[in-house]
């Protein structure tokens, strides 16, 4: 039976690990001034706000190869890492369609998205957690997932905006400076 989580035993600090340091700490730059446009332009979907929404999970499909790449060099799970990138992709057509339909509609589709991926990265950053600094990817995407869970409510509901799709994506660029932080912190103990 082929099961979604694959375990291995990351070795300590290795060239990975300084690849998904350097990966982590772009993810949050990303997200800091993405969330900045977004919260700056997010009171209506215009053609800029539908953008950004449609740049966030691209973004994440490129974040997704890099890793897979670096993670396949050094002998690191990677199945669930493919699951994202299939996620982050379908979901960039999901945000394009959707956001010709209004906010609502955005609010649901990333909400799916923040479910699944939310998942997808707490079994990878359980997967990687002997290489140090995954605590923070594993909060993250427990939080993703209820958060996830929380914007197809509030697409129900008359206060449907997306600031809270802004702040969502700062959370999560904290939680990557974090990881990054506690990478670096890994490897000088190592």
């Amino acid at each position: 039976m082929d099961t979604l989580v694959t375990t291995t035993h990351a070795p300590a600090p290795t060239a990975a690990s300084a690849a998904l340091r350097r990966l982590y700490f772009v993810r949050f730059a990303f997200a800091a001034v993405w969330a900045a446009l977004l919260f700056a332009t997010a009171d209506t979907l215009g053609p800029l706000s539908a953008t950004l929404l449609v740049i966030y999970p691209l973004f994440d499909v490129a974040c997704a190869v890099v890793d897979v790449r670096s993670a396949a060099a050094d002998g690191g799970p990677v199945r669930n890492l493919y699951l994202n990138i299939a996620l982050s992709s379908l979901t960039t057509v999901g945000l394009a369609l959707a956001a010709t339909s209004g906010i609502p509609a955005v609010l649901r589709v990333w909400g799916a998205w923040a479910v699944t991926a939310g998942l997808v990265q707490l079994v990878v950053g359980v997967a990687r957690r002997r290489m140090g600094g995954q605590w923070a990817m594993i909060a993250s995407g427990g939080i993703s997932t209820l958060a996830g869970a929380s914007f197809a409510a509030q697409a129900g509901g008359a206060d449907a905006s997306l600031k809270s799709l802004a702040g969502y994506a700062f959370l999560g660029g904290v939680f990557f400076l974090v990881s990054a932080l506690r990478l670096g912190r890994a490897a000088k103990s190592a």
